[in-house]
């Protein structure tokens, strides 16, 4: 008789740092922006069309690249999505001119939207049922870590070394983790693994209740990337901190986040999720006033607490609220439609984070960088809005996870 297969949890570490590296890469340029623009000879407006290109098409591309590669071997798959996504990364690094640098983030984009979900499918797969949950937060841990650690860490070394050079250590990143997968990830897992097809996922889009919920998800990124893609040119134009040291106002953000993240998902098991999604869109709303207040009133040596004390808070209910999120979407999509609605809320935040770069831009182009956290505050405000419509009209069949 043979012993059972010792179970190792290598294979997912190795997937945790593939997203580890997508999150760094994902977030790390708007802390570069100002910097970027004046090395491509664009504006800081163009320069931000990058961070809504790489959202919109990761959003649009996500469910439709999953769905189209549904037959292929999926660790197989992995490995060439994270060779794929270290070439862009390089591509980036050399670009010449900003079209350049335009192309490979829409290939960055391309390669992250399909790694992400399948990378959360086959933690799944590795681990088995009895692990499904433990396995799942590793491998989004690799995100969660990003937020507190690689992005302020990437803003730094692009403030000191140069942007470029956030993409080639982003670059290095990825090509660890695809070596790992290489020699971590056993041969026979993920293959034959079922996937949904594109008619099922807009079946599942398609039901009023998750609809509207997504569209939550959306609002809340929109209104957090109005602000977060020019947090940069804002900290630089209202406090006295200088270019180089705004990777210390991101990694507080980033923390803030990290902690989030732990507040938000222990508050949901114990309160339930909808009393922790309206509190975060609430103090997020008041986070995003607070910012544009400061910066429309107070001198530049008083504003820098201010702001922090808005980074917080923001970055500590924005990271709450996701998780709380996850949950009353599970309540509304049920069992059988969980981890299509779970994948298409991701699509749903980078399709906000697309909207609210344009957003930001547009506010800059016709208003200026002090009024961006004005919008961002009505973003929220409309999302808490919509999701007290969501629980009030969806109330019996969310029910049991506490939406009273």
């Amino acid at each position: 008789m043979h012993a059972p297969e010792r179970f190792s949890y290598t294979p997912l570490f190795f997937l945790a740092i593939g997203t580890f590296a997508v999150g760094t890469e994902s977030f790390v340029i708007a802390g570069l922006l100002p910097e970027m623009a004046l090395d491509l000879n664009a504006s800081v407006v163009a320069t931000g069309q990058l961070v809504t290109v790489f959202a919109l098409a990761y959003a649009l591309s996500s469910p439709v690249l999953t769905a189209l590669t549904g037959r292929f071997d999926r660790r197989r798959l992995m490995i060439s999505t994270m060779l794929a996504f270290t070439l862009a990364n390089i591509l980036a690094w050399a670009s010449p001119n900003y079209w350049a640098l335009m192309v490979a983030r829409i290939l960055l984009a391309f390669t992250a939207g399909l790694y992400v979900p399948g990378a959360n499918a086959l933690a799944g797969v590795v681990a088995g049922p009895e692990r499904r949950g433990k396995a799942l937060a590793i491998v989004n841990g690799g995100i969660s870590l990003a937020i507190a650690l690689g992005v302020p860490i990437g803003a730094l070394v692009g403030n000191h070394l140069g942007w470029r050079m956030t993409f080639a250590c982003v670059a290095a990143l990825s090509a660890v983790a695809t070596f790992g997968l290489v020699i971590g990830m056993p041969a026979h897992v993920g293959k034959d693994m079922a996937v949904a097809t594109l008619r099922e996922r807009l079946m599942t889009v398609r039901q009023p209740a998750i609809l509207l919920t997504l569209l939550v998800t959306m609002i809340w990124a929109t209104g957090a990337y109005t602000m977060y893609t020019y947090l940069a040119l804002f900290v630089s134009n209202f406090t006295l901190l200088n270019t180089s040291q705004i990777g210390y106002v991101l990694f507080t953000w980033g923390a803030s986040a990290a902690i989030g993240v732990v507040i938000g998902g222990g508050g949901t098991d114990r309160l339930g999720p909808r009393r922790v999604v309206l509190p975060s869109l609430a103090s997020m709303a008041c986070a995003f006033a607070l910012l544009s207040w400061s910066a429309h009133t107070l001198e530049p040596h008083a504003t820098l607490l201010v702001v922090l004390l808005g980074v917080v808070v923001w970055g500590l209910a924005h990271w709450a609220f996701y998780p709380a999120q996850q949950a009353t979407l599970i309540g509304v999509a049920g069992l059988a439609g969980t981890p299509i609605a779970l994948s298409m809320n991701a699509s749903f935040m980078y399709l906000g984070f697309s909207l609210g770069a344009s957003l930001g831009s547009l506010t800059l182009s016709l208003a200026t960088v002090a009024d961006v956290g004005w919008v961002a505050a009505a973003c929220e405000l409309l999302a808490l809005v919509l999701s007290i419509f969501v629980g009030v009209r969806y109330r019996t069949k969310t029910s049991s996870l506490n939406f009273g």
